[in-house]
């Protein structure tokens, strides 16, 4: 079976290479340096900070273990690839609701959702639903608070 691929923003693969950068040579050195210095202070049976860094250290090697499964099967959305007259991942969206109010949000890749920052996956109902859609389109979606009734007034490219 074919591995999944995960669709990001350019901004938000670049994050993920810099976090496994950092943590494969900053991070590393780090917890490596703590656990010789936790070698030093004698019998390890008993010792609080040496098992400390061994925990830090799994939780590096770990992350760096996920980074770079991520990064692997990770497929950014370029601006060519990206229809420029249809909402796609990269996207910067104003809806009005049918309750009169507006929001925007921007539309990022699933392992790029922060919910508080109106960033929203492609695999959210109302990502879902705005995929392939244009200005001025109302749609009917199903979210989890019920059906929801939204206009799209405006769209463009995501800055950063």
């Amino acid at each position: 079976m074919a591995e999944q691929k995960t669709i990001y923003t350019k901004e938000g693969f670049q994050k993920l290479k810099d976090e496994l950068e950092y943590l494969k040579t900053t991070r590393r050195a780090e917890v490596g340096q703590m656990l010789k210095e936790a070698r030093s202070f004698g019998d390890l049976s008993e010792n609080s900070e040496y098992d400390e860094a061994r925990d830090q250290q799994a939780k590096v090697e770990s992350r760096i273990a996920e980074l770079e499964y991520l990064i692997k099967n990770g497929v950014v959305m370029s601006d060519e690839d990206a229809a420029k007259n249809i909402i796609s991942i990269g996207t910067t969206v104003t809806i009005k609701y049918s309750d009169g109010r507006e929001v925007t949000y921007d539309l990022v890749g699933s392992n790029e959702v922060e919910p508080l920052k109106h960033r929203i996956s492609d695999l959210s109902p109302i990502g879902m639903a705005l995929i392939g859609h244009k200005e001025g389109d109302t749609l009917v979606i199903n979210t989890p608070s019920g059906e929801k009734e939204i206009t799209v007034v405006s769209f463009e490219r995501t800055k950063k």
